[in-house]
């Protein structure tokens, strides 16, 4: 119970530390692209972009190691299955 409101003052403290960082960086920054293309936007919302892409970038790496993962999962469990049911008929006969 203690530790429920503990996390919840916890998060308000993040949030609160998230948006004073975005009020004081709430200046116009460029980027600039290849070929002369730019971008301008509050240097958070750039910030909170190329962490959004990190997160994506990171999330898409680890999928395939996920999906074999739950292959390998679904393999033994088929195996155990069928040693189960080769046990159980051993000792009916």
């Amino acid at each position: 119970m203690v530790m429920r409101y503990m996390l919840r003052v916890l998060w308000v403290l993040l949030f609160l530390l998230a948006l004073g960082f975005a009020v004081k960086n709430s200046e116009t920054v460029t980027v600039s692209y290849y070929l002369g293309y730019q971008w301008q936007a509050p240097m958070v919302l750039v910030m909170l972009v190329c962490f959004a892409a990190g997160v994506a970038t990171g999330v898409a790496a680890s999928l395939s190691f996920i999906f074999r993962q739950k292959r390998n999962i679904l393999a033994l469990k088929r195996e155990l299955r069928v040693k189960a049911s080769d046990a159980g008929l051993k000792q009916d006969a």
